[in-house]
């Protein structure tokens, strides 16, 4: 349990106001070469979440506040994770709490760039499963089929004004990547749920997962937290029931468009605005939102906060 140096930090962090300022290039998490920007948004973002978080502390744990203690924060890519983390691990500093910010994107089963083949096979090998089962499959339509397949635009809703049999074809592949997207099949939550694990054991070196957008670029890396307090995991799938041994999770609520707007603006993927990205952030999306309600604290970009209760009660849950 805490020393009572380190629970008069956390009693810091309910007690005082924190100031945040802006920073350019600051170490982000662990994915390789990650700098982030704070920006003033992301600082005022932070600020307002900090009362939030430190109540849920004390509701959740009382005066017995782990030692070690993981803090999980999801949302939708580009919706201010890393930089939120990172501010967050700033603000901890400043009461005398040490954080490090772990990154999940080192954690999926294939490189970014095998993984961007799967989705797209799974799309189109169970989109042409749909139309045989539909019995509306020709090799006229297969012909044309081809031609957007080649042109990047089979996961365009708008072609199915000019072929309306391609909804069958969509509607399949959205199904089958629903059922891959942020699963077991994609997400290899068991070896991150071991690193949390050992990190709540109080193991002082973590061997951590790397890995770059290559088959050859994977690696490990030892990391010292003997004295890290807080492992901030910032991930888009924090909050999947399948990742196990997160004290809080926090979940960064965004639209689409806020979105594909910060995947484009950053450049992190080529064709970030293409159909099919844009396809995949919508069920990506969709899968979020559904998982939210289970977040212990949800807020927007604006910095404010959504209910979790009512969150639940919109779903139906």
């Amino acid at each position: 349990m805490l020393s009572p140096e380190k629970r008069a930090c956390w009693q810091a962090l309910q007690r005082q106001a924190i100031t945040l300022t802006p920073q350019e290039k600051v170490q982000g998490g662990d994915m390789p070469g990650d700098t982030v920007r704070i920006t003033a948004p992301v600082c005022r973002r932070v600020e307002k979440l900090l009362p939030h978080l430190a109540a849920k502390l004390e509701e959740k744990y009382g005066e017995y506040i782990p030692a070690k203690l993981v803090i999980a924060i999801s949302g939708g890519s580009g919706s201010g994770k890393t930089s939120g983390a990172v501010a967050l691990r700033e603000a901890l500093a400043q009461v005398g709490l040490t954080g490090y910010v772990l990154s999940g994107d080192n954690y999926p089963r294939r490189v970014p760039e095998h993984n961007d083949e799967e989705r797209l096979a799974i799309f189109r090998s169970v989109g042409l499963k749909a139309l045989l089962a539909a019995g509306a499959y020709t090799p006229e339509r297969f012909a044309a089929l081809q031609s957007l397949q080649k042109a990047g635009t089979d996961s365009d809703p708008q072609q199915c004004e000019a072929y309306p049999w391609l909804h069958i074809y969509q509607q399949g592949g959205r199904a089958a990547l629903a059922g891959y997207l942020g699963q077991v099949a994609e997400q290899d939550y068991d070896a991150l749920n071991e690193v949390l694990a050992q990190f709540r054991a109080g193991v002082p070196t973590l061997w951590l997962k790397r890995m770059g957008r290559k088959e050859w670029e994977r690696w490990y890396e030892p990391k010292d937290v003997a004295d890290v307090d807080v492992l901030l995991l910032e991930w888009t799938h924090a909050g999947s029931a399948d990742l196990k041994n997160a004290d809080l999770k926090v979940f960064f609520n965004s639209t689409p468009e806020e979105t594909r707007a910060c995947r484009v603006a950053r450049s992190r993927d080529a064709g970030a605005d293409s159909p099919f990205v844009t396809m995949v952030l919508e069920i990506e999306q969709a899968l979020l939102n559904r998982r939210a309600c289970d977040a212990d604290l949800i807020q927007n970009s604006d910095g404010t906060m959504i209910d979790t209760a009512a969150c639940a009660a919109a779903q139906g849950r």
